[in-house]
């Protein structure tokens, strides 16, 4: 019996027509993005905060460096997780291990009060367990699905909807317990749910059969619940061989490869710009919001951030509760183990929720926790997505390089408004109160860009890499976005230092200036990207 989708019987069992292995894989990433984002929403503000505070009072240059160095390895380590995955441990035990790791990480962190060892120490598990976590997880998807069509692209839509959704929580709500109440309290909560997630995963696993395996287990793992004639091609792609033997492609001229891997190498130069001026959100921008933007509210200010901040809150966790009680239905009786740490993690999280906004409206007035800013992001991705979906789909579609283009404008575009914001703040000033607009306004364009560039990223990597040197271009990618983020924190880190000298307006135009120009010039050598592309689009 040959099934449609990989894995074991019970993964042939559909949530909104997808298999409920996805659904498995949707919660624990999930639930990893809440803590990562979690912690990243506070590290500055903890690192930069006063000791009166809790803080650690650092320089925010120093702050942002470390940031800076976090961001870089993060990206970084998962060329490492991966080769160990496909090597030794195989994706699953990866996947396990990297959240173990990432829940000892959390834990460390929470207990920066008993001495700063335990901080670093957590920063370091974090890094090594996403670099076990990240790659292998998202390889999994991949092999759910028998063929590379529509069905596939959907799923991967619906596991990025899952990363999303983690984000949002875990910054509003890792940021407001970090903020409010205590900074390891907010660091801890994101270990939590990180364990929840690597439990979930874990007593669930089976349901994917012979997907992920160790490489030495898979050949000797029988099951006849799992797709008969399933195979896996080098890079961890699973391909059919029952009705696709003869189904060989050409090989592919030398020209054209070494024109391909031009292509790749030139998206990545003008990638290590975007990623560059948008990682400044856990940096420069958060220091922008806490120190720079109004964020005290009164009268119908409050009330209004306070209606909007329950909708924006409960709505999306109503949409995903209900999914988690679809795939309930339908594994629970066979997954009950796994199902059930789901449950009360929904239930902790639901409480949460409950306690913060019973909180906030309790209160006359209202103050907007700087982490709150990097919520939208998020929001704004669950908003805009599908009406860039559909402009992708339609014969408006623009072609990958200029995307890219379109996507480093926008983001300079964000940064004008923060520059343009920032105007009347005096050279050299530590504090000032400028409306929260021009924070909405760049996070708003910066994701609008995020949206034109993500398309062309990996995607393009994978389509445009020879098939034995996928790896390698990955690496390239990676190594990409590890030296966005630390020069990115080293330039953030002379926030003050610029402002000082030329105003806070000149630093956030540096971050216009340069994506911006690197825009023009992706969309100026569109034409040169696409004949070096030789038909892939």
């Amino acid at each position: 019996m040959e099934f449609k989708f990989g894995g074991s019987e019970y993964n042939q069992k559909t949530v909104l027509g997808h298999p409920s292995g996805l659904f498995v894989l949707f919660f624990t990433e999930m639930w990893e993005r809440f803590s990562y984002y979690g912690m990243r929403a506070l590290l500055v503000l903890f690192l930069t905060a006063s000791i009166m505070e809790n803080g650690w009072e650092w320089a925010r240059q120093d702050a942002a460096v470390l940031y800076g160095w976090y961001i870089g390895l993060v990206y970084i380590t998962p060329i490492i997780g991966g080769f160990i995955a496909d090597k030794l441990l195989g994706y699953r035990n990866a996947v396990v291990l990297g959240a173990l790791i990432m829940t000892l990480g959390h834990a460390s962190m929470a207990l920066e009060g008993f001495t700063e060892n335990f901080f670093y120490l957590g920063l370091v598990l974090l890094i090594l367990g996403n670099g076990l976590f990240k790659p292998n997880i998202s390889s999994m998807v991949g092999q759910l699905y028998k063929t590379d069509d529509k069905e596939k692209d959907a799923g991967y839509t619906i596991f990025y909807m899952g990363i999303n959704a983690g984000a949002f929580l875990g910054i509003l709500l890792c940021g407001y317990i970090g903020e409010k109440v205590g900074w390891h309290y907010g660091f801890g909560l994101a270990g939590v749910f990180m364990f929840f997630g690597m439990l979930q995963f874990y007593f669930a696993q089976k349901i994917f059969g012979k997907i992920g395996l160790k490489p030495k287990a898979k050949d000797d793992y029988v099951d006849d619940r799992t797709i008969k004639g399933e195979v896996e091609d080098a890079s961890g792609k699973v391909i059919i061989d029952d009705e696709e033997e003869d189904d060989i492609k050409p090989e592919i001229p030398g020209n054209v490869k070494a024109d391909r891997i031009l292509v790749i190498s030139i998206f990545a130069f003008f990638t290590i710009f975007f990623w560059w001026a948008f990682e400044q959100a856990g940096g420069s921008m958060t220091i922008f919001a806490a120190d720079y933007t109004d964020r005290d509210l009164v009268g119908d200010g409050a009330l209004t951030f306070k209606i909007i901040n329950t909708i924006i809150t409960i709505v999306p966790l109503m949409v995903i509760t209900w999914v988690l009680f679809m795939l309930f239905r339908q594994i629970f009786g066979r997954y009950a183990k796994s199902n059930i740490f789901l449950g009360i993690s929904f239930a902790i999280i639901w409480t949460i929720v409950i306690w913060m906004l019973y909180r906030e409206f309790s209160a006359d007035t209202a103050e907007v926790p700087a982490s709150w800013f990097s919520v939208l992001n998020s929001l704004f991705i669950i908003l805009f997505a599908p009406v860039f979906s559909k402009i992708w789909e339609s014969r408006f579609n623009p072609s990958g390089p200029m995307k890219f283009g379109i996507g480093l404008i926008l983001v300079g575009v964000g940064f004008a408004a923060l520059s343009y914001g920032a105007m009347a703040i005096p050279d050299g000033a530590e504090t000032a109160a400028v409306s929260m607009v021009w924070l909405i306004l760049a996070y708003l364009f910066h994701t609008l860009g995020e949206l034109c560039v993500s398309p062309v990223g990996l995607s393009y990597v994978s389509k445009l890499s020879p098939p034995k040197l996928v790896g390698l271009m990955f690496g390239i990618w990676f190594l990409a976005n590890f030296i966005a983020g630390v020069v990115g924190g080293y330039t953030g880190g002379a926030i003050d230092s610029i402002s000082e000298e030329y105003g806070l307006s000149v630093f956030f135009l540096i971050f216009t200036i340069i994506p911006a120009f690197m825009g023009l010039v992706m969309i100026m050598i569109n034409k040169f990207m696409i004949k070096k592309m030789h038909g892939i689009k």
